[in-house]
């Protein structure tokens, strides 16, 4: 009854009011693209489970290469690092900018939900980056024996990889030097304790988005 007597009163306020709450309700615009990330998360469940079964095929079979066996693996964990990307993504990013989940004591609560933001989640999809761009240069270095892969991509390729290592390094700093700048006097540790709750738990009230 409170909820609704408060969302009543913002609908019926001043018309600048009325403007903001209707720009803040604006967010469950970006539904449908969580939503077409989770159908993007089932297709690569699906291409896992044909490379899995091309794998399987290939390791008993007679005569197949080690190294080819090792590249389809490789893929695999290569899918398996975008899947983790687009549970960082579509968790991550509904929980930040559209609303809370409300899972606070469900067992299967991961542990960087509790201190999410934007600063953590553009760090995480930084270093989720980075393993993907390794995956991808390991696949090259395996196949750099081969003719078709010169050593100007082989180069630009570490290039690439190297970038995406100083950009995590630098999110990680504009990270780390944002948390010590809001840190109260006299606080200790890592970040900021709030409403006397300890590091990395959630708090058990928020407000309603």
């Amino acid at each position: 009854m409170l909820h609704r007597a408060t969302r009543t009163t913002h609908w019926s306020g001043n018309p600048v009011a009325r403007l903001g709450y209707f720009m803040f309700f604006s967010r469950w615009i970006q539904m449908p693209l969580y939503l077409g990330l989770i159908v993007a998360q089932a297709v690569y469940v699906w291409r896992f489970m044909v490379e899995l079964t091309h794998l399987i095929a290939l390791g008993f079979g007679e005569g197949v290469p080690e190294t080819t066996i090792m590249l389809v693996v490789l893929g695999l964990v290569d899918v398996v690092m975008i899947s983790n990307l687009l549970i960082m993504v579509i968790v991550g990013g509904y929980e930040t900018f559209v609303s809370r989940l409300r899972i606070e004591g469900h067992p299967d609560e991961p542990q960087w939900l509790s201190h999410v933001n934007a600063n953590v989640l553009k760090v995480k999809l930084a270093m989720a980056i980075i393993g993907i761009s390794s995956i991808h240069l390991l696949q090259i270095f395996i196949n750099a024996a081969k003719s078709d892969v010169t050593d100007r991509e082989l180069l630009w390729k570490t290039v690439i990889h190297l970038t995406f290592v100083v950009s995590a390094l630098a999110l990680a700093m504009i990270d780390r030097v944002m948390v010590k700048s809001g840190r109260p006097e006299g606080a200790s540790g890592p970040g900021r304790v709030l409403d006397g709750e300890s590091q990395g738990s959630r708090p058990k009230e928020r407000v309603a988005a």
